[in-house]
């Protein structure tokens, strides 16, 4: 990767540890553990809001949006650099593209009762942000922040003014226009509240993600790449915060363009600071910890929803269950070190591959 940016194998990475983490149940037994305690407030902000508001947790996906949009600049810069074509390119992209589409698909597709089809998993909406990206990567970036403008004005238009029977509810659950075509496309509404055509506003967090990619490769100086970060980060929170107040409420389950706004803001600014801490300041003392997460993100998220949320996370939680209850822990104590338990040991699975110099792509 041509002149390789640290901060952003750290943001990758911390992003997947943290998904690691969750993946686990860490944030579930320490929130219980924390009941009635004011610093619940801290564990809180590790699950979803439940509709409108924002907490940490709501701004996972769109850093993974964000940061796959920052990546696929280097990527290109450096097939241009070998000398692919943008045909060859494009051929990669859209193969990517489709199995990412795949693997969220299947993700989802095993249930108890049988098999499902659901289009909510994050690599499905990747794979349609993904391809939106690169078909206008060529673009000047003042074009692209405009298309991705666009995209937030047609969610807009699409929410307000489709009057279906029954969901002409603009920003209601279960009765939106979201929901109308997931009953459309899977002949189900998610009793979560999420909706498949979140991609279509959340494909400006990948487009931001590539113009923030093309900003960091550029030769202009650090200073003025950290000043253009800030200024549009903060420019962000303050439209998307603005627009809760009176125009359209922040709802992360159904992307509403105040949510995609504020989210984004956050991850540009958490991308500057990363950059000036790791690249410029040159604190790239242990990183080790995301890195090596970073490196092999797919297959690490693929893991833990596929292989370790349905075999691996129970099997070692029953296991802590069996044993640790001799030692007088209580049952939160014992979820807790269960969790890190499963942590370590998915952690140590990638360092393996990273040490072996195998990093999984699609």
């Amino acid at each position: 990767m041509p002149n390789r940016v640290l901060s952003l194998d750290f943001m990758r990475g911390l992003i997947m540890v943290l998904l690691m983490l969750e993946s686990a149940g860490l944030y579930q037994f320490l929130n219980a553990s924390l009941e009635a305690n004011p610093a619940q407030f801290i564990t809180q902000q590790f699950f979803h809001h439940p509709w409108h508001g924002v907490k940490f947790w709501d701004l996972i996906q769109p850093g993974f949006m964000f940061m796959a949009g920052t990546a696929m600049v280097y990527s290109l810069q450096r097939q241009q650099n070998e000398g692919v074509s943008w045909k060859q390119s494009f051929i990669k992209v859209l193969k990517r593209s489709g199995w990412l589409f795949f693997w969220g698909v299947f993700d989802y597709a095993v249930r108890p009762k049988g098999l499902s089809f659901e289009l909510w998993d994050v690599l499905t909406q990747l794979s349609f942000t993904t391809l939106v990206a690169f078909l206008i990567f060529r673009w000047d970036m003042k074009w692209q922040f405009v298309f991705s403008i666009g995209l937030l004005l047609l969610t807009e238009i699409l929410y307000r003014y489709t009057h279906i029977p029954g969901f002409d509810q603009t920003f209601t659950d279960q009765q939106n226009f979201g929901n109308y075509v997931d009953l459309l496309l899977m002949n189900k509404i998610n009793k979560g509240g999420w909706v498949a055509i979140n991609c279509i506003p959340t494909a400006a967090h990948t487009i931001w993600g590539v113009m923030a990619g093309k900003l960091l490769l550029s030769e202009l100086s650090y200073q003025v790449k950290i000043k253009w970060l800030l200024i549009f980060g903060i420019s962000f929170l303050i439209v998307g915060f603005g627009m809760d107040s009176s125009i359209t409420p922040i709802i992360k389950r159904i992307a509403t363009s105040s949510f995609v706004f504020v989210s984004g803001g956050y991850c540009l600014l958490f991308l500057a600071i990363s950059y000036w801490w790791i690249d410029i300041k040159g604190h790239k003392d242990h990183l080790i910890l995301f890195t090596v997460v970073g490196m092999n993100s797919i297959f690490i998220y693929l893991f833990i929803e596929i292989v370790a949320d349905r075999w691996f996370t129970e099997y070692i939680h029953a296991f802590g269950k069996g044993l640790l209850p001799y030692l007088g822990c209580s049952s939160n104590l014992i979820g807790i070190i269960s969790a890190l338990a499963v942590f370590v040991l998915e952690w140590r699975i990638c360092l393996f591959l990273y040490k072996k110099k195998i990093f999984f792509k699609i």
